[in-house]
């Protein structure tokens, strides 16, 4: 460990580990679940990535409610182990929704549902609540802060790495069950760290079940009756991912309902946290159009990386499977992360650190950069209509590179922006503009074409049609992203005086 590591405090290294084993489960299941939809489950091209889609936005939309029953009731520590029970249950469910027990169709689909339902309703207790434990060990204006996300933020990638190299190879050569089963042994893996080091964390703030979740409530302590209620939530996310048409305009309410609730908490406290909740919800729709171009790589760039990416290394006689192309996100964050981590502080000590809608300027400039790696990548194609691997490779380090100038940095705007008693339910509607990203991602992913049911003979298109659909596609987000890149360069100024100085 660097003597910059032994700087922050030793509570961020359960946090780190905790938070790798949980996205083990959840990138581990992420990788495999589009194929799985497709190949095992019989889905066509567009039911699969509208599911996707909705599951995904589900996981992102539960932080708001989790955030907000730690914030009040629960605690942050009891929510997120609450949090990681469910998602454990949640991939064992799903395991047993594969062939591995032989069920009819209809159970299997039932099963699956329930087992995303568990994930989903997991996910909203662990994922805010963890990432708030994060900003909390901090004191304001400690220029740690942002290098302790970072290094936080290296933590989730490393368990994305093992996902979609170990989880995704197993999942595909031996079958979608041991895949869905190790994701779920990693979750229990991050339960039991986090548990072990909660020494580490006890002086955080709100850290214990409140006094409020100590009253009664339908008959019980009111932390106990919030958890039976839990579980009716499961079916519901059944019904939306089902019904997923409907989520959206869910989804923009919910929307309106928390930035309505930020700019009102913000209006009490004051006309500097006023302009600081706008300003927020200005980068919450930013935060959307990024992440809904970044969030193809478990739909149409998966599928792009099976159908017209060369992914045959002759030096190696091996094909890489076309899960683990997911891979190379999480290895360059992981590449790069630490150097980033320690560019913010120089940069914030030389007094050049850019402020925060610049980085998320540069970040989207380079998301769209990558897209039209894939224009350059076509002039290389073989005679299958196949594009070398280096397009995958290039596209993914620049969207790595966009990554970082915007995802830790996020994280770390809403802890400084937000007013301390609402800070939970700040990260929730933070985690809800990637619930409605990733939503919009399933539905940009259907206009790369594909029709069918099940397997190879799904492919309505030939390979050369697909080559050109993919491309066609991923070149005209690249130019609107670069577009929408300059005009937030532009709003630079007037953004960064609505946030009153926060960098």
């Amino acid at each position: 460990m660097s003597d910059q590591s032994m700087k922050h405090p030793p509570a961020l290294w359960t946090l780190f580990l905790s938070e790798m084993w949980e996205r083990f489960c959840y990138y581990g299941m992420r990788a495999l679940l589009t194929l799985f939809l497709i190949e095992s489950m019989m889905k066509g091209k567009p039911e699969a990535f509208l599911i996707y889609g909705a599951y995904t936005a589900l996981v992102y939309a539960a932080p708001i409610l989790g955030g907000r029953l730690a914030d009040k009731y629960l605690g942050y520590q009891y929510a997120i182990m609450l949090g990681a029970v469910l998602m454990s249950i949640g991939e064992f469910l799903i395991v047993a929704s594969t062939d591995i027990l032989d069920l009819n169709t209809a159970l299997r689909d039932t099963l699956m549902l329930i087992g995303m339902g568990g994930l989903i309703v997991g996910n909203g207790y662990f994922k805010a609540n963890i990432s708030t434990i994060v900003g909390k060990l901090y004191k304001d204006g400690d220029p740690r802060r942002d290098s302790g996300f970072t290094i936080f933020y290296i933590g989730i990638n490393v368990g994305a790495l093992l996902a979609t190299t170990v989880v995704a190879v197993v999942g595909k050569q031996y079958g979608f069950e041991y895949g869905f089963g190790l994701a779920g042994l990693g979750m229990l893996a991050g339960l039991l760290i986090f548990w072990s080091g909660r020494k580490k964390y006890e002086h955080v703030p709100n850290i214990n079940i409140t006094e409020a979740g100590r009253e009664r409530w339908l008959g019980m302590e009111r932390w106990k009756t919030i958890t039976i209620l839990s579980l009716l939530l499961i079916p519901l996310c059944m019904v939306l991912i089902f019904k997923n048409s409907i989520l959206i305009y869910i989804l923009v309410a919910i929307f309106i309902l928390v930035v309505f609730q930020l700019i009102s908490a913000g209006v009490k406290e004051g006309g500097v946290w006023r302009d600081r909740m706008i300003a927020l919800t200005i980068m919450m729709v930013i935060n959307i159009i990024f992440w809904a171009a970044f969030e193809q790589a478990g739909t149409s760039l998966t599928l792009f990386a099976k159908e017209n990416v060369n992914r045959y290394m002759s030096f190696l006689d091996w094909e890489m499977p076309a899960t683990m192309t997911q891979f190379f996100n999480p290895f360059f964050i992981i590449t790069f992360g630490s150097l980033f981590s320690w560019m913010w502080i120089k940069l914030d000590a030389m007094g050049k650190n850019p402020s925060i809608p610049m980085k998320f300027s540069y970040g989207i400039l380079q998301l769209g950069a990558g897209y039209l790696v894939t224009i350059i990548g076509m002039q290389f194609a073989n005679e299958a209509f196949q594009v070398p691997l280096l397009t995958l490779v290039f596209l993914y380090m620049l969207h790595t590179t966009g990554e970082l100038f915007l995802s830790p940095i996020g994280l770390s705007m809403v802890t400084k922006l937000a007013p301390k008693n609402i800070a939970g339910t700040a990260m929730g509607g933070w985690f809800l503009s990637f619930a409605m990203a990733n939503y919009l991602a399933g539905a940009i992913a259907t206009l790369t074409g594909g029709e069918g049911h099940g397997g190879e003979e799904a492919v309505a298109l030939s390979a050369e049609q697909g080559l050109h659909t993919y491309v066609d596609t991923f070149s005209t987000l690249g130019f609107v992203l670069i577009g929408f890149a300059i005009l937030i360069a532009l709003l630079s100024k007037p953004l960064n005086k609505l946030m009153h100085g926060v960098v």
